[in-house]
Parts: structure tokens; C-alpha cells; sequence
């Protein structure tokens, strides 16, 4: 029943390996660091941890609730939102997501204005709307490890990003981590 946790955990743990590139690039150089880092978030990592969300989607399980048209409406509402985030933020910061580097800039338009991690926060929106819509036991286990990995990996690219960026200190007292701050807004 539990066969998802393992593509589900190398696929976080792969991930979350690629946070230290940094490292990589002292260790192999800036162009062998920075395909370790690929290699590890997108050959190994983000492939292999859907696999295990997949794998949990058909493991079955008793629901915490039964769907109904509105746990469906909002549940694929959340997703949509988490990835039309998630490729907004892309889209601002383009070959830094693919090809990190120690030359990369700082980001601090669009998206990146009102969080830090905007990338992060459509993937804990995503989380939520797959429990909306599949609310079982095994769904529910998935997507709390799924958060936690979430919070895990944003602190663990925190570190990194201080290491490669020295502007991120400055940028990182002046914009929240995940939720932006609405005050002053009219």
C-alpha cells in the first residue's frame, strides 16, 4: 500500500540535493556543478517525485470526505493557480530555473516582487488542490510530505542563494518567503 513513499522520497530527496549548487560549483566547476544540480532537480528529482504522486493517486484508500462538484471546482481551481504561477515564474526568470549558475542575477520583478519563492508557493497551491480532489488517506500522507518538502527545500535554496547572490540579503528582508504581504495595497 505504501510503495508510493519510495519514487515519493528519492524524488524529494533528489530534489532537494540540487539546492546546493553552490557546493557543486566549488567542488566540479561552475559548468559541471551546475548540470549536477540539473541532473538532480530535473532528470531524478521533479520526474521521479510525480511518479510517487501518481503512484499515491491510485493507491486505494478510505476519503476523509466524499468529492463533491465543489471539492472538484476548487480543487482543479488551486491547481490551475499553482501553475499558472509556477510558469509565471518561470517566465521571469527563464534560463536561471533551467541552468543555475553562480553568474545568475537576482530576481525582483513580476512574481518575485511579492515572494521570494513564487515557484514554491504554486507547488504548495498545487498540493492542496490534489487533496480537494482525491481526499484519501494515502492522498492526504502524499501532499503533507509534499509541504514539508516544500518548506524544507525553500530553506535549504535560502542557503544557497546567499552563497551565489549577494544582493539576496537585502532582497530577502524586503520580500516575504511564500505569501505576499497585501498591506498598502488600495
Amino acid at each position: 500500500m505504501f510503495l508510493f513513499l519510495i519514487p515519493l522520497l528519492l524524488g524529494f530527496t533528489f530534489n532537494a540535493a540540487s539546492a546546493f549548487t553552490s557546493t557543486y560549483f566549488h567542488k566540479w566547476g561552475e559548468r559541471r556543478g551546475s548540470i549536477v544540480s540539473v541532473v538532480l532537480r530535473d532528470v531524478l528529482g521533479i520526474p521521479v517525485w510525480t511518479v510517487g504522486f501518481g503512484m499515491a493517486f491510485l493507491t486505494p484508500s478510505w476519503q476523509f470526505f466524499a468529492t463533491s462538484i465543489i471539492s472538484q471546482v476548487l480543487g482543479w481551481f488551486l491547481i490551475g493557480g499553482g501553475g499558472a504561477i509556477i510558469l509565471a515564474a518561470l517566465f521571469t526568470i527563464r534560463t536561471r530555473s533551467v541552468r543555475p549558475s553562480t553568474r545568475d542575477t537576482l530576481a525582483e520583478d513580476g512574481l518575485y516582487a511579492w515572494v521570494r519563492h513564487p515557484i514554491h508557493s504554486g507547488t504548495l497551491l498545487e498540493f492542496v488542490g490534489l487533496f480537494f480532489i482525491r481526499p484519501t488517506q494515502v492522498v492526504v500522507i502524499t501532499c503533507a510530505l509534499g509541504i514539508l518538502w516544500v518548506f524544507i527545500q525553500t530553506w535549504l535554496e535560502e542557503r544557497d542563494l546567499l552563497q551565489r547572490m549577494p544582493d539576496y540579503r537585502e532582497y530577502r528582508r524586503r520580500v516575504p518567503l511564500l505569501i505576499p504581504h497585501f498591506k498598502g495595497l488600495k
